[in-house]
């Protein structure tokens, strides 16, 4: 009893922090082990959601020890086009920010993400596509000062979601739940069956 008990206390404790107003969208990521570690660091800063936007790649199996069970307590939303994805991120009032090599580009550390926001991630060898790059609302690049110029793909997630992370925890965004009382209690019930 001991035991469950501890487990209603940590399913509550982490439902209340979760971020549903922030996301990751991975596009095309192949790599199963790319993909859980993207899912592990999307549960570790309390995303409550990720979209997955596969056009060219099929969308990779996931395994419960590759992703310590990350899978399990996020929501998966897929979608088969930019304009789909970006369509009912926009819809639903975020800011869609992906990561780009491009003179337009910003640093990560130039962008405001206490706001409702989504951050694109391409796949491995191409990166994000040139039209999920060209329809985003703005580009950004992880400041690189070695001779190569880019992360991992599940590095640079986990880089950006904790500067989402650390920004939030500065302006004490964290100290109230974000989800309204009657969801909390559905996503309870369903979580507590997992």
């Amino acid at each position: 009893m001991l035991r469950s008990q501890r487990r209603i206390d940590k399913i509550r404790r982490v439902l209340a922090q979760r971020q549903p107003d922030m996301t990751v969208v991975m596009e095309n990521i192949h790599d199963p082990h790319n993909v859980s570690a993207i899912l592990r660091s999307c549960d570790a800063v309390g995303i409550l959601q990720v979209e997955l936007l596969y056009t060219l790649e099929k969308f990779p199996r996931i395994g419960k020890k590759s992703s310590s069970s990350a899978n399990k307590w996020l929501e998966r939303r897929k979608h088969k086009s930019v304009d789909e994805c970006y369509g009912a991120l926009h819809g639903e009032g975020f800011t869609v920010y992906a990561t780009h090599l491009g003179e337009s580009s910003v640093s990560l550390y130039d962008l405001d993400l206490t706001k409702k926001v989504a951050l694109v991630f391409g796949n491995e060898h191409r990166g994000v596509s040139d039209e999920a790059a060209a329809k985003a609302d703005g580009n950004f690049q992880i400041p690189m000062l070695g001779m190569i110029q880019s992360l991992n793909v599940s590095v640079a997630c986990a880089v950006s979601l904790y500067e989402v992370l650390r920004q939030r925890l500065a302006t004490g965004d964290l100290r109230r739940s974000k989800i309204s009382g009657k969801e909390l209690t559905s996503l309870y019930d369903d979580w507590i069956r997992r």
